[in-house]
């Protein structure tokens, strides 16, 4: 049986760091169910993404994890099948769809490893900058796949980091709490990447699982450290 992207993109990111022993896709939600639990997030909900969102709840020391996307994102990869090359076409749904299904597995992994403030700004601002980390990585094992010579141009950077990083508008975002968030981890996701690319293959994994086990503070103090070095 052909696997999905999704049952593909989960893989690859549990061959990087670690099983989280469940089947992410058993967690999608359709768009009734995720009205309700926007409903129930609060006002903040009203300025995420109508595209795709993850929900984490805890409950009797169980966590409970939904992830939306929409029928026109999905519809938008089905007709551009990124596995068939990336474009203009279809960056933008990807992004958006690796990045719910990295909210959804670093969300489980931290739980397993005894993290309960789910709803903490911390462990909001973790999963936001490590899904922009992982996301890049990923969108260059995309662009490489399609290349000959298996290497990924400047020119192929330039165009992932606009989409990725410099095209965002976070200052766009009314909620105060979440402007702060998106700016903050957009600025240290595109630095930290810069640095990233400047490591062999070997180097990049290791450093990555390091950066992965830190928390949301000592995140911020490693990139800052390297910026500052820079």
């Amino acid at each position: 049986m052909n696997e999905t992207l999704f049952s593909q993109i989960q893989r690859l990111f549990e061959r990087t760091y670690a099983q989280v022993g469940i089947n992410l896709e058993d967690c999608l939600i359709d768009r009734g169910r995720c009205a309700q639990l926007s409903r129930l997030a609060g006002a903040s909900a009203r300025e995420l993404s109508e595209l795709a969102r993850t929900f984490l709840r805890r409950a009797d020391d169980q966590l409970y994890v939904g992830i939306y996307y929409s029928r026109w994102l999905i519809e938008q990869l089905e007709r551009h099948d990124p596995r068939s090359g990336l474009s203009d076409h279809n960056i933008r749904s990807l992004i958006a769809f690796v990045e719910e299904i990295n909210h959804a597995l670093h969300a489980a992994l931290q739980f397993k490893l005894g993290q309960r403030e789910i709803h903490s700004e911390d462990f909001a601002r973790n999963l936001e900058l490590q899904a922009q980390v992982d996301t890049y990585l990923v969108l260059l094992l995309f662009v490489a796949f399609f290349r000959k010579t298996q290497k990924v141009s400047r020119t192929d950077r330039r165009w992932l980091r606009f989409h990725l990083f410099a095209s965002q508008n976070p200052g766009a975002v009314h909620d105060r709490n979440l402007r702060g968030r998106y700016l903050e981890t957009t600025e240290l996701a595109a630095s930290y990447t810069q640095f990233l690319d400047t490591l062999n293959g070997m180097r990049r994994l290791d450093e990555i699982r390091r950066f992965r086990s830190l928390d949301y503070g000592a995140k911020k103090e490693r990139v800052l450290a390297l910026m500052n070095a820079s």
